[in-house]
């Protein structure tokens, strides 16, 4: 029995360690111990150990640090399964007075760069942003993007930031990472950044793209103390929509300037019809050439790459 429980601790130590890490936690190589096995998780300036015990009486998983540390409770939260941050997805709830909303846009197109923006807003610019027919770039037509981006530019003035990943960077940035969500944590915290350099305000809203701790744990490592929800379908706020119609113009535009470049329109997504254009552009040029227009890491490369 005792043996069982070994092996119980040690399959869910593992899956700890593989939990963290890929939210971005910084942790040691995993230890053996007479009683238990231990892992220390660290986020540039605090840590803290997770034990889990093996016994008479079954595994148990144990945190040590202190308490008060932020990332003691980050951690404390992922083990034992209360929410990291607040999710607020009633809008009535988040009631900032002035704020920066952040969106990305190409991360499901196989072509294209990964773009991430940054608007700052208020109740005096919400509604200019209103009037000009700002709303989810999802529900506005390609050829009302660029119109509306030209407005809302005017309206925001220099009050924005905008990270274009083009597919070089993002494969190379893939390769660093080995995760889409954790790009989208740089790229988010790169913009807000950017943006809180030019404005000075601390509440940011984002559209919920994975865990919120991904850039908590981005913006701790470049000292910046904000207060952030991400919520799902984030654009009903003005300022996150903004920056998904800022994000998707940028999008447009590559793939308008690609398209030209190569003699035919370049489909956007990831089905089918992308992969034959895809081996057309192929047939046409070389893997190089093509590779610096696609983000490799997708399904579909197995299916052009390795015909």
């Amino acid at each position: 029995m005792q043996h069982l429980f070994q092996k119980g601790a040690q399959a869910e130590i593992k899956k700890i360690e593989q939990k963290l890490t890929n939210l971005g936690f910084q942790v040691s190589e995993l230890t053996t111990k007479n009683f238990n096995y231990e892992i220390i998780v660290n986020n540039n300036k605090e840590n803290v150990k997770v034990l889990v015990y093996f016994g008479k009486k079954g595994v148990k998983t144990v945190l040590q640090g202190n308490k008060e540390s932020e990332i003691y409770k980050l951690v404390f939260n992922q083990l034992f399964g209360e929410e990291l941050f607040e999710e607020n997805n009633n809008s009535d709830e988040i009631n900032f007075d002035e704020y920066i909303g952040t969106d990305e846009s190409g991360k499901g197109d196989y072509f294209g760069p990964l773009v991430t923006a940054a608007v700052y807003t208020n109740k005096q610019i919400n509604y200019e942003l209103e009037q000009v027919g700002v709303k989810d770039s999802k529900l506005i037509p390609d050829n009302e993007i660029k119109k509306i981006e030209v407005d809302l530019k005017k309206i925001v003035k220099d009050k924005y930031d905008i990270i274009t990943i083009n597919p070089e960077k993002y494969n190379s940035l893939f390769e660093q990472f080995k995760n889409l969500n954790k790009i989208l944590a740089w790229a988010h915290t790169k913009a807000i950044q950017n943006l809180i350099d030019n404005v000075n305000c601390k509440n940011v809203i984002s559209d919920k793209f994975g865990n919120e701790f991904l850039i908590k744990s981005e913006l701790s490592k470049k000292n910046i103390d904000i207060n952030i929800y991400q919520t799902t379908k984030g654009e009903r706020f003005t300022g996150v929509a903004a920056a998904s119609v800022l994000a998707r113009a940028k999008v447009i535009d590559w793939f308008k300037t690609k398209s030209k470049e190569i003699g035919f329109e370049i489909p956007k997504g990831a089905g089918e019809q992308v992969n034959l254009i895809a081996q057309k552009i192929l047939q046409k040029t070389n893997k190089e050439y093509l590779s610096k227009m696609i983000k490799f890491h997708f399904k579909n490369s197995h299916n052009i790459f390795m015909k």
